[in-house]
């Protein structure tokens, strides 16, 4: 099992930044490519960002040259710098990781949905 811990939520002014980090704890071998979602009021969960065991990294359209995801493989934690940010990305940023299937480094990882965090909240004042 894979438990995921978001921290770095708060309120910022438009155009400020703030930096959110998830900590991994458990079967972290288990874990593979890890992503930050975020979910607005009233709108639908949505990828905000993603990087891959080999640091491969997707951005949706809206956050590209403003947010930039990063990992640390080895201790399982994985961090959003987020710049320049708008109201409108006022949300609950999630923390997710797929699974690796598999007998990893001695550890037995089993098939099963993604891993999920509680989500830290993001509040942008206009």
């Amino acid at each position: 099992q894979v438990r995921l811990v978001e921290s770095g939520g708060g309120v910022v002014q438009a155009g400020g930044s703030l930096r959110l980090s998830c900590a991994a704890s458990g079967d972290i071998v288990c874990t593979d490519t890890m992503g930050w979602y975020r979910q607005a009021p009233g709108k639908e969960r949505e990828l905000v960002a993603s990087i891959s065991r080999s640091g491969r990294t997707k951005y949706a359209d809206s956050v590209a040259g403003r947010f930039t995801i990063s990992r640390d493989v080895e201790e399982g934690n994985l961090y959003l710098q987020m710049n320049s940010l708008k109201p409108e990305e006022t949300a609950v940023y999630y923390c997710n990781s797929g699974r690796r299937v598999g007998a990893i480094g001695g550890v037995a990882c089993y098939y099963g949905p993604d891993y999920w965090g509680k989500g830290t909240l993001v509040t942008v004042s206009s």
